[in-house]
């Protein structure tokens, strides 16, 4: 059963995976910010809602083995 602990180690481990990245790879990081600036809103509202169910879908499946 997925409850609100596993929510926020699942915060947790993506603070740390995005934390390491911005510190291994700064300067594509910027990068990446500044091309995901120039997207159209409608582009990035998909983005998020694809990514997001994603999330969802893989949590369920690893909390349910």
């Amino acid at each position: 059963m997925l409850d609100f602990g596993h929510v926020l180690a699942g915060v947790a481990v993506v603070l740390a995976l995005e934390g390491l990245c911005y510190a291994a790879f700064p300067g594509a990081m910027k990068a990446t910010l500044a091309r995901l600036a120039s997207l159209p809103e409608q582009r990035l509202r998909q983005g998020g809602l694809v990514a997001a169910a994603i999330g969802v879908a893989a949590a369920w499946i690893i909390v349910g083995l």
